[in-house]
């Protein structure tokens, strides 16, 4: 157990960003599966609009440091492939 106030502090910080990780890890799959979902259905409308969302959200959490560069770069690649696979 934490003594010192300091430990006491980053026990307390150390909890409120792993749940602020959680958050936002939880709404890019929840984005990410939309385009996987539109994409199964053969809806290409709603595979590209739920694709600029889930870019964006993808964006988002490489600002706030919760996904690598790399990562994200190959999962944007990835969901692209498929939608443009729809298009074809």
């Amino acid at each position: 157990m934490a003594h010192s106030k300091s430990s006491k502090k980053r026990v307390y910080i150390g909890e409120r960003n792993r749940l602020r990780n959680q958050a936002i890890k939880s709404r890019v799959k929840t984005f990410v599966k939309k385009v996987l979902v539109a994409v199964d259905a053969n809806n290409v409308d709603e595979a590209k609009t739920a694709l600029s969302v889930a870019y964006k959200e993808l964006d988002k959490a490489v600002t706030k440091g919760i996904l690598k560069k790399n990562t994200v770069s190959r999962k944007k690649s990835r969901l692209a492939a498929k939608v443009n696979s729809l298009a074809s």
